[in-house]
């Protein structure tokens, strides 16, 4: 049986519909991600699981009980799920234990041990007599954390919980909440616009745009098997090279023939745009295909070339940064495509 389970859920601020006919399933212990531009429904949708908020249409079923349809809306605080906001929202007068066991109703030695069980697990075992103001903001949000998992909920809802943080403690502080939510067996839906946050914290990532959910996948599916056009644009980076369909397994582009499976629904010699990532286009000075470097971004280990074609199509390729490349130099690529994504050159990218 599904943990969570959203079915047909659609929801409207007056004449304004924010989510539309929205789908997904969560099982126990598998954290899922809400990822999407601001503004398009993905932070409502949590509203929704949580109680905040009454869907005008569908259903929203927690462990097989229906927790919120049309004309039933169980309250939040009977949902047993447990919530981190953006913001943290700790109580600035308590303690730090004290704000990690604000939720658990007893006050004895059970309720002082699970505090003390959660705040070692964060790695603030040392820190539960300090005052929220005493502490960084990466700490802050572990204590929200702790605070959300004391009750031992269902299931754990993320709103942005990394976005005033920096670039390098936002992508260390995502990977150990993962580890923590994994430990505990805590199911979890994150919501943020953030795709590297996504991938680095969950299991299955629903893509969402103008209230709907485009595709709910793993990251690698998301990534090379990209459902719609809409994803394969938002999702990671990559351009679209027109080419010419030879027939069921093969597409003709400017830089040869791949061999691919493409949609039933492409026929034999229609024209569709072939999705080409950095990581497709290898550098390889023996190649007979060659392109001008037109721009170049050093990331490390990688630099990230933009090279135009002979025709003056443009295109991505990750080469290792010991390839030190010059602007308006040429060089030689060859394909490496593992997984051929092809759109019909009529599709129109949403958004």
């Amino acid at each position: 049986m599904s943990l969570l389970t959203l079915d047909g859920v659609s929801h409207a601020y007056g004449r304004q519909e924010v989510v539309r006919d929205l789908s997904l399933e969560l099982v126990d212990g598998e954290i899922g991600c809400l990822l999407g531009a601001s503004g398009c429904g993905k932070t409502t949708v949590l509203r929704l699981i949580a109680g905040f908020e009454t869907p005008s249409s569908g259903t929203i079923r927690l462990r097989g009980e229906t927790v919120a349809a049309a004309r039933r809306c169980v309250p939040p605080e009977r949902r047993r799920i447990g919530m981190v906001f953006q913001d943290y929202a700790l109580f600035p007068h308590l303690t730090v234990a004290a704000n990690v066991g604000f939720g658990l109703r007893q006050d004895s030695a059970l309720a002082q041990r699970r505090v003390a069980e959660l705040l070692e697990l964060v790695g603030l075992g040392s820190r539960g007599d300090k005052y929220p103001h005493e502490l960084s903001g990466g700490q802050q949000q572990r204590v929200a954390l702790a605070r959300a998992l004391a009750p031992r909920p269902h299931l754990l809802l993320l709103d942005e919980p990394f976005s005033n943080l920096d670039v390098d403690l936002r992508e260390r502080l995502s990977l150990e909440v993962r580890a923590i939510l994994k430990e505990t067996g805590t199911a979890a839906v994150l919501v943020t616009h953030d795709q590297h946050e996504a991938f680095a914290v969950a299991d299955r990532v629903g893509i969402m745009h103008a209230g709907r959910i485009e595709q709910w996948d793993t990251p690698y599916n998301l990534y090379h098997r990209p459902a719609t056009r809409h994803v394969a644009d938002f999702v990671g980076q990559g351009v679209f090279l027109p080419g010419r369909v030879l027939g069921a397994a093969s597409v003709a582009i400017e830089l040869g023939t791949l061999g691919c499976r493409l949609p039933g629904d492409i026929a034999g010699d229609e024209t569709v745009d072939i999705l080409l990532r950095p990581d497709d286009v290898t550098h390889d000075d023996a190649a007979p295909n060659q392109a001008e470097v037109v721009a170049k971004a050093f990331r490390g280990a990688e630099f990230l070339y933009t090279l135009r074609l002979p025709s003056g199509t443009q295109l991505l390729s990750l080469v290792p940064s010991h390839h030190d490349h010059a602007i308006g130099e040429r060089i030689g690529i060859r394909l490496d495509v593992d997984h051929v994504v092809a759109f019909r050159h009529d599709s129109v990218a949403a958004g």
